[in-house]
């Protein structure tokens, strides 16, 4: 168990305490929108803030420490319960110790919210609910016994005792609401930092790739949910046909969920893509630095996204995007910043062509309306402005914010 130094709480000091599940890359996105947001707490708010974290440890904790620039507690889960459930019966006593202010519980369906349940009835203090997408149709349909009985036994609770629930896009709001969920709902977004300024040297893989190749960049999850069968398909009909696909490859960057990726790879050669498409592997902090100063477009085609922090990132560093209505980023595409395209091939394929036949200068235009869109909207100083005052107004010591709707 790894435990972070212990907090006195002062008076007129309030103390934010973020609870997930899981606490490293293993998480997906969530890792780096809850380590990010605990970030910018701390970095772009006062002294009086404390914040810090608790979850559950894992394989991947370790190397994804360094993320984390708050102090965390982590604990393993037992092991003899089945895994989805990331059951670790020390996170109560550890919440209970942090004498949280306020408590933000991301995530949904395991272990950590009934912990919250029991904090808030034990404390009578509030807490705001983050799904993170999570409640999302596509979400729902799956595993969904074990939804229906974490339901009845704790979550509609959770829900119901919430001082507010946070929603990152308009589209998750709306599916909030639907769920059944009455109490406050703020829209807050996820939030990058803009990477800053400089000549970095290109990532290795590019040595594979022939000079001067134009790179459409995928990073995330190899999951079936990214769509990333329906964009190897659509990449075989547009680029051995259309000349203005010349010279562009494909690279995939991500860890493998439940064999995804030797599936995909299958796919590939059996199109005989092998020669323009790439599997580079995972790629974090300075790998992925580089890969997005080095790449031409990126390319998102999910079926379900709560708000992809990636694409938020593609923006930062001034690369063109396509990607899905799913993404649930119409920003994206109001600002001339995204090529809209449909999860299904016939749709990607269209999307591509269209792309590739931009003039330079136009996708030029784009990256940098991306850029302009994230400084705007995006950035984790406003964002963490905002999460502020929906703590003050929660805790009573502040009028309630624009980005509140209340039923």
């Amino acid at each position: 168990m790894l435990k972070a130094s212990s907090f006195h709480i002062f008076p007129n000091t309030m103390h934010i305490v973020h609870i997930l599940s899981r606490t490293s890359r293993n998480a997906g996105g969530l890792f780096e929108t809850v380590s990010g947001l605990a970030h910018a707490l701390k970095h772009y708010t006062h002294n009086g803030i404390q914040t810090s974290a608790i979850g559950v440890f894992d394989d991947k904790f370790i190397p994804d420490r360094h993320q984390w620039k708050c102090p965390i507690n982590v604990m393993p889960p037992v092991a003899w319960l089945p895994e989805k459930l990331l059951y670790a019966p020390g996170m109560y006593p550890f919440l209970l110790a942090e004498e949280a202010s306020v408590v933000f519980c991301h995530g949904l369906w395991t272990h950590h919210n009934l912990v919250t349940l029991q904090w808030a009835r034990k404390t009578g203090r509030p807490f705001v609910m983050v799904p993170h997408g999570m409640l999302d149709i596509v979400d729902l349909n799956k595993s969904r016994l074990q939804k229906w009985v974490a339901s009845k036994l704790y979550m509609d609770q959770l829900f119901q005792k919430a001082a507010c629930v946070r929603a990152i896009s308009q589209s998750e709001a709306e599916s909030i609401r639907a769920y059944g969920v009455r109490v406050p709902i703020c829209l807050i977004p996820n939030g990058v930092d803009l990477p800053p300024a400089g000549e970095v040297a290109p990532p290795a893989w590019r040595q594979a790739l022939p000079a001067g190749a134009k790179v459409l960049f995928y990073i995330g999850r190899i999951h079936p949910k990214k769509g990333l069968p329906a964009l190897i398909e659509a990449w075989g009909r547009v680029t051995p046909a259309d000349p203005c696909a010349a010279g562009w490859h494909l690279v995939i960057a991500g860890w493998d969920q439940a064999g995804h990726e030797a599936e995909l790879k299958a796919q590939v050669e059996k199109l005989s893509l092998g020669r323009t498409v790439h599997f580079v592997g995972p790629l974090f902090n300075g790998d992925k630095d580089a890969a997005f100063r080095h790449v031409d477009a990126f390319v998102l085609p999910s079926k379900s996204e709560g708000l992809p922090t990636v694409v938020l990132e593609a923006w930062s560093y001034e690369v063109p995007v396509l990607m899905t209505p799913q993404c649930n980023l119409p920003e994206g595409f109001a600002a001339g910043a995204a090529v809209r395209m449909e999860t299904n091939a016939d749709s990607i394929a269209g999307s591509l062509r269209q792309f590739f036949r931009l003039e330079e200068a136009e996708r030029k235009k784009m990256a940098a309306n991306g850029r302009a869109l994230v400084a705007n909207k995006f950035a984790w100083s406003a964002i963490a402005a905002e999460t502020m005052a929906l703590c003050k107004w929660i805790l009573g010591t502040g009028p309630k914010p624009d980005c509140v709707d209340i039923v």
